[in-house]
C-alpha cells in the first residue's frame, strides 16, 4: 500500500525537522496538515507552496498544543488522520533546583502531553479508516539522560512509553506505531546558535560542531531533516507493517555507547 493519498499530521511544521518530514511525505504522494503555535500568512503559504510543488493537498492548522483541547482539535479540524507525526517540542536547560516550574509544565504539556491528546483523537479515524500509522518523533534523550534537561529528559521517555502503550493497544489492528530517536539534527535553529557558540568558547566552526554540539554523537555528523524525512517515509511503509512499539535511533552512534 502507497503512502498516496493518505493524509498525514505532522506536529510542530513548519520549520526544522517537522517542515522536512512534510516535505517528503508530500513528495512521495501524501497529503499533508502543517501546524504550529502561529498563525501567520506565511504558514499558510507555506502549505500553499508545498501542496503546488508536489500536486498534493496541503493545510496549515495553527493550534498552541501546550493546552490539551487544542491538540484534540487539530485532528478534529484535520477531518482525518491516516499518519500522525508528533513532532512539536521546546526545550530549556537547567539544573531541577533552578529549573522554572512553569517551563517545566510546558515542556510536558507539549513534547509529551500534547501525543496522547492527538493519538487518542486519531486512533478512532484509523480505526474506521482500517489502516494508520503514529510516528512520534522522541529523541536519543529518550533512551538515555543528560544534566540540566530534566522536563526535556522526561517528556521524551514519556512519549518513548507511551508509544509502546498504543503499539500493544492496536497490536491486532492494521495500525502500528513507533517512536524515532533523533541526535543532533541540523535544523535552522541548531544552526543559528553555531556562530554564538564559537564566539563563546573562541573556537572555529568545525571544532564547535566536533568538540562541542557533537561532543556525544560518534559520527560527529549532524543527521538532517531529509534522512529523518526517510525514517518516518519508511515506517508508514508497507514494509514496516510488522514493525510496532519500538524505536529507531537516528543519533550516528549516541545511544550504542
Amino acid at each position: 500500500m502507497s503512502i498516496s493519498g493518505k493524509t498525514a499530521v505532522i506536529t510542530g511544521s513548519n520549520s526544522g525537522i517537522g517542515l522536512g518530514v512534510a516535505r517528503e511525505l508530500a513528495r512521495l504522494g501524501a497529503n499533508v496538515i502543517l501546524n504550529s503555535y502561529t498563525d501567520r500568512d506565511e504558514d499558510h503559504a507555506l502549505a500553499e507552496s508545498i501542496a503546488k510543488e508536489h500536486g498534493i493537498t496541503a493545510r496549515y492548522i495553527g493550534a498552541d498544543l501546550s493546552k490539551g483541547d487544542e491538540a484534540r482539535r487539530l485532528i478534529e479540524d484535520a477531518g482525518t488522520c491516516d499518519i500522525l507525526i508528533n513532532n512539536a517540542g521546546i526545550q530549556h536547560v537547567a539544573p531541577i533546583d533552578e529549573f522554572p516550574a512553569k517551563t517545566y509544565d510546558a515542556i510536558i504539556a507539549i513534547n509529551m502531553n500534547s501525543a496522547f491528546h492527538t493519538t487518542a483523537v486519531a486512533l478512532p479515524m484509523m480505526r474506521a479508516a482500517g489502516w494508520g500509522r503514529v510516528i512520534n518523533i522522541a529523541s536519543a534523550h529518550g533512551l538515555t539522560a543528560s544534566p540540566y534537561k530534566s522536563a526535556y529528559v522526561a517528556a521524551k521517555h514519556g512519549v518513548v512509553g507511551m508509544t509502546k502503550v498504543v503499539a500493544l493497544e492496536t497490536a491486532q489492528e492494521p495500525i502500528t506505531a513507533n517512536a524515532i530517536c533523533p541526535g543532533y539534527v541540523l535544523t535552522p535553529l541548531v544552526e543559528a546558535q553555531i556562530p554564538e557558540t564559537m564566539k563563546e568558547y573562541g573556537m572555529d566552526r568545525e571544532t564547535v560542531v566536533k568538540d562541542v554540539l557533537l561532543a556525544r554523537q560518534p559520527s560527529k555528523e549532524f543527521a538532517t531533516v531529509e534522512q529523518l524525512g526517510g525514517t518516518v517515509a519508511f515506517l508508514a511503509s508497507d514494509a514496516a507493517a510488522q514493525i510496532t512499539g519500538t524505536t529507531i535511533s537516528v543519533d550516528g552512534g549516541w545511544t550504542a555507547l
